[in-house]
């Protein structure tokens, strides 16, 4: 048994709003135990609409939709919903009451065409909205069930809480979990990723899958069980086999982020750390920053454009443009801020970028090809010499 969603409104296909509302009903269903195999996208035109769910219920035994609730001419999933059932829009007496009661609660004065809100596919069980002006409505249809919800996020979250999570759950029996752990690594490419645990990728259940992001990469555990219980077994197993092949580069969890892990490893250690950036773009400095504004961990440093002087304090000046001063950066930012860690990052031209971490007597250093100063450009940049730095310390 699986799912399906479809989000209508034609401000999702011109770009101009994001859809949030996809991802909170996936979290949703996954914690019930519903696979969702589908995600679609729909503009405001009835007919377009009806098709798509159609379409899904001719593939899925669940169809959730968000959007085209409103009072105005352009919302027509009740309509697309009656067309694609074969089904009447029926007035519902009940709903309108419901509606009526929302503005008057309010103070204001409800609009007529409102009332069209109170419509329903016939045989449709409606959903009354307390938060909100549009009700909700469930359609069981012998080829599937269609749930159709507000796309006001507050409104749609507040109804999936209390009356289609509880709904699903008591029709379909479901008792099922789904969960999911990620594991975070760093300074370990993809593909390099892909080949130590590529058997492992091809398990059914847990299911193990990968997404890269600029300098790092996400290995995705999504266990299936009757319990939350056995399913946190079956995280913990696999999690266990890929640590044994991949640890060194495993920096955290879920919502763990590469700066925050690394300042609370110094801090464990009563380290500190200072950071030289020379045409990079200052983002090792910014992620440092966020995560400790106070500056308990993180001392400062400088961020410099390319081919630029630096008088370091009694060291004279430095040749930020020569890619044998990246060592001596490093050991200067230390020298001038107090840190016990410091972190050189340098551009030394169109191809090449330096980096190096020091402490004490122990150096650490990376040389990667230079991409350029975009902010995905600086961003894998940042994570590699942040990951650099904690290879070293941990």
């Amino acid at each position: 048994m699986h799912a399906e969603i479809v989000t209508t409104g034609t401000e999702l296909l011109l770009g101009l709003i994001a859809d949030t509302n996809s991802v909170y009903i996936a979290r949703r269903l996954r914690e019930i135990g519903l696979d969702l195999y589908y995600i679609t996208s729909a503009g405001d035109n009835r007919e377009r609409v009806a098709e798509v769910i159609e379409t899904a219920l001719n593939r899925s035994d669940i169809v959730i939709t968000t959007g085209g609730l409103g009072p105005t001419v352009g919302d027509i999933t009740r309509e697309a919903v009656a067309q694609a059932t074969g089904r009447e829009l029926v007035f519902d007496p009940q709903l309108l009451a419901s509606i009526e009661a929302y503005f008057k609660k309010r103070g204001r004065q409800m609009s007529e065409n409102n009332r069209r809100q109170a419509r329903i596919p016939a045989g449709a069980i409606p959903i009354e909205n307390p938060v909100g002006t549009a009700p909700a409505f469930i359609v069981q249809d012998p080829r599937g069930i269609v749930i159709s919800l507000p796309g006001v996020p507050r409104e749609m979250e507040y109804l999936m809480t209390n009356a289609v999570i509880p709904y699903l759950r008591d029709k379909l029996g479901l008792g099922r979990v789904i969960k999911t752990r990620i594991l975070k690594t760093c300074c370990i490419g993809e593909s390099d990723l892909d080949a130590r645990i590529a058997d492992l990728e091809q398990s059914a259940n847990p299911t193990v899958g990968l997404a890269a992001h600029p300098g790092q990469c996400e290995i995705r555990i999504t266990a299936k069980a009757d319990d939350e219980a056995t399913a946190d077994a079956m995280l913990d197993d696999i999690e266990a086999r890929i640590r044994e092949r991949i640890g060194d580069y495993i920096y955290g969890t879920d919502g763990d982020d590469l700066a925050t892990v690394l300042l609370d490893t110094l801090r464990r250690r009563g380290l500190s750390i200072a950071a030289a950036e020379v045409g990079v773009g200052g983002l090792v400095s910014s992620w440092l920053t966020a995560a400790d504004p106070q500056g308990e961990v993180f001392r400062g440093g400088w961020v410099l454009p390319i081919r630029h002087s630096w008088t370091l304090g009694g060291e004279g000046t430095v040749p930020l443009d020569d890619r044998q001063e990246s060592l001596r950066l490093a050991n200067a930012v230390c020298t001038v801020t107090g840190a016990d860690v410091g972190l050189a990052v340098m551009n030394v031209g169109p191809e090449q970028t330096h980096m190096v971490a020091v402490h004490e007597d122990r150096v650490h250093r990376q040389t990667i090809p230079f991409r350029g100063h975009g902010s995905r450009s600086n961003a894998w940049t940042a994570s590699l010499a942040l990951g650099l730095v904690l290879q070293m310390c941990r």
